[in-house]
């Protein structure tokens, strides 16, 4: 999407690595605050996290200032996802939807359990290798809800509106996915 970029700080896959995006201006913002759900009427923004074929676990940092993306990190080391052969990391772009939150105080009826306290995760599955940063259009074609380590982790499958088969993937009911 034209009118934001961003900017690496530091070495890839170390502790300190951070992407900062910046508006239209140059300004720092926030890609959890600051980019609007909407991009359209039922097209929603999506921040790239992880491009597709790459594994470093990469996340939007909600408790640090202006929510850079870091790569997560477990017991004091830096995670990764498996390689499934012949894949290499992601199949999808994934990312996230900025100003969403799965609310770690609230029991989802349709799991029993409560959110994992991050924005509503995307997997891309258009055919574009995005970058990490990048901010796409994209439309929902389902949704999937997971438990991970006891809390909901819910995952939007979406394709980005630019996609050149984006036009044949349609939901059939879309009040539902909203609801």
């Amino acid at each position: 999407m034209s009118g934001f970029s961003s900017e690496e700080r530091a070495a890839p896959f170390t502790l300190e690595y951070r992407v900062f995006l910046k508006n239209e201006k140059g300004q720092y913002i926030s890609p959890f605050h600051d980019i609007p759900i909407y991009a359209d009427k039922e097209v929603f923004h999506m921040v790239v996290e992880v491009p597709r074929w790459s594994n470093a676990k990469m996340e939007i940092a909600t408790k640090d200032p202006l929510n850079p993306i870091k790569q997560d990190v477990k017991k004091g080391k830096l995670r990764y996802v498996a390689n499934l052969f012949p894949y290499k990391g992601y199949i999808w772009n994934y990312g996230a939807i900025p100003q969403t939150w799965e609310d770690p105080g609230h029991n989802d009826k349709h799991t029993g359990c409560c959110g994992d306290n991050d924005p509503i995760d995307v997997c891309e599955i258009g055919s574009k290798v995005c970058a990490r940063g990048e901010i796409i259009r994209v439309k929902v074609l389902g949704i999937l809800a997971m438990i991970d380590e006891g809390e909901t982790d819910w995952k939007v499958i979406a394709i980005n509106v630019e996609d050149p088969d984006a036009a044949n993937y349609n939901v059939r009911h879309w009040s539902v996915i909203l609801k």
